[in-house]
């Protein structure tokens, strides 16, 4: 993937902003998200928290508030092409199957992980 004007690099965050690792540090690095934003758009990425301001892991509940917030704030910027990182199953220790639902229902100018795309076809499927 290169850095292009209209690509956000959507990656997993803590509350307190703190990006020292995974996706996170990526985010700082290549895609100019500012350290002490932890949660929404940053530079040329998204923040969507896994973890409180003491690095704790947030419960499922709280992280689908956060991705609800992505999916609209996605669906507001159909200009925009969002890379969406494969957010909680890293440093905050949830397996794909937890939070790829989430993201059921993601606006078309969503890239998700193929694994997720997998687990969103199959419910597809269930549900239908």
């Amino acid at each position: 993937m290169t850095k292009t004007d209209n690509i956000i690099f959507v990656f997993g965050s803590n509350l307190a902003g703190r990006h020292g690792k995974g996706a996170a540090l990526t985010a700082v690095l290549l895609f100019d998200a500012e350290y002490g934003v932890g949660v929404g758009p940053t530079g040329k990425a998204y923040a969507i928290p896994t973890k409180d301001e003491r690095l704790r892991t947030l419960p499922l509940a709280s992280i689908q508030t956060y991705v609800d917030e992505f999916k609209s704030y996605a669906k507001e910027h159909p200009d925009l092409q969002f890379f969406v990182t494969p957010i909680g199953t890293g440093l905050a220790g949830y397996k794909n199957a937890d939070i790829a639902p989430m993201f059921y229902g993601c606006p078309e100018n969503c890239d998700l992980p193929p694994l997720w795309r997998k687990i969103l076809e199959s419910l597809k499927k269930l549900r239908a």
